[in-house]
């Protein structure tokens, strides 16, 4: 459940918020990710009136109720504001009236002021909600960013994903999370990773114990969030197992409803799994520009069979 607080303890400093009354409503649910400005319902047109989003009173909508004398002022105020208004926001600094604020504190409907200006608030929260609703998965794995490219590294325990990962910050690669990786769909189209609060920029290593990469290795070495590009899957090398030596046959899997390249790459002693890293990252990138050479070298295969 996402609430007022949450909000206000995430983003009030962003969205420069200053809590002027409804404090006793702060644990009120936002239950949807938008806000609006009530426009023509201040009028009392009603049709298709959302009563779920967070109301933004802008310049428009403040000295339209100064125009309005103090009965009507509370009639038209009443009929928007109900119990499940999760707040009210007026912008550019100006004073709520003093019967939005009475409303407000009689409902216990927390109002707050921003100096921002209108749509540049409204643009900001809209964005910033969708963020908090967007659909989220927590994964066990290793995110890196490896020549720009989100490289999430999966495997079972102990298989070795971690120590991939270090050996890629060594060569100058980034970290963005390291066991724990969580997902968040993001506009629809596209998976974020980030890692914990608690273990951001940390690795754990067999035998070594927790590491700390920013202080190893600098700040250069490691991110916040990253999109996912591409998974990679390490497993010990089994001899009876086919493996694709062509790379024809592309996979995919399914996070979130998003379908990201798929790779198993068999490790074993002697395999440099750091370099077969950095070129599963490289040959992505070639896919992104349009040459698969996979693909290229098949076609290739069939002229010279067909001359």
């Amino acid at each position: 459940m996402y609430s007022v607080q949450d909000l206000y303890d995430q983003h009030g400093q962003a969205l420069s918020l200053e809590l002027v009354t409804g404090k006793r409503g702060m644990r009120r649910r936002i239950k949807l990710p938008e806000a609006h400005r009530p426009g023509l319902s201040l009028a009392g047109y009603l049709k298709d009136y959302a009563v779920k989003r967070i109301l933004i009173f802008g310049k428009v909508e403040i000295q339209y109720l100064r125009d309005l004398d103090s009965n009507t002022r509370i009639e038209r105020l009443r009929i928007i504001l109900s119990s499940d208004t999760p707040a009210v926001i007026v912008t550019r600094r100006y004073l709520p009236p003093k019967e939005l604020f009475k409303l407000c504190e009689e409902m216990g409907v927390p109002l707050f002021r921003t100096p921002m200006k209108t749509m540049n608030l409204l643009s900001r929260l809209t964005l910033l909600l969708t963020g908090e609703f967007a659909p989220t998965i927590t994964l066990h794995g290793t995110l890196v960013e490896v020549f720009g490219v989100g490289v999430l590294i999966q495997g079972d325990s102990s298989v070795g994903k971690s120590e991939a990962a270090l050996g890629l910050i060594e060569r100058g690669h980034r970290l963005i999370s390291d066991d724990v990786v969580k997902v968040k769909k993001r506009e629809g189209n596209y998976l974020e990773g980030y890692g914990a609060e608690l273990t951001k920029h940390h690795m754990e290593i067999r035998g070594i114990g927790i590491i700390n990469v920013a202080h190893l290795y600098g700040a250069v070495c490691v991110r916040n969030f990253k999109s996912i590009d591409l998974v990679v899957k390490l497993e010990d090398w089994d001899d009876q197992s086919f493996y694709d030596r062509v790379g024809t046959d592309e996979k995919y899997c399914d996070i979130l409803g998003i379908d990201l390249p798929y790779h198993i790459l068999p490790v074993k002693p002697g395999r440099d799994v750091v370099l077969l890293l950095e070129t599963i990252a490289l040959n992505h990138r070639l896919k992104d520009m349009g040459y698969n050479s996979a693909k290229e070298f098949k076609r290739k295969l069939l002229e010279m069979t067909a001359r």
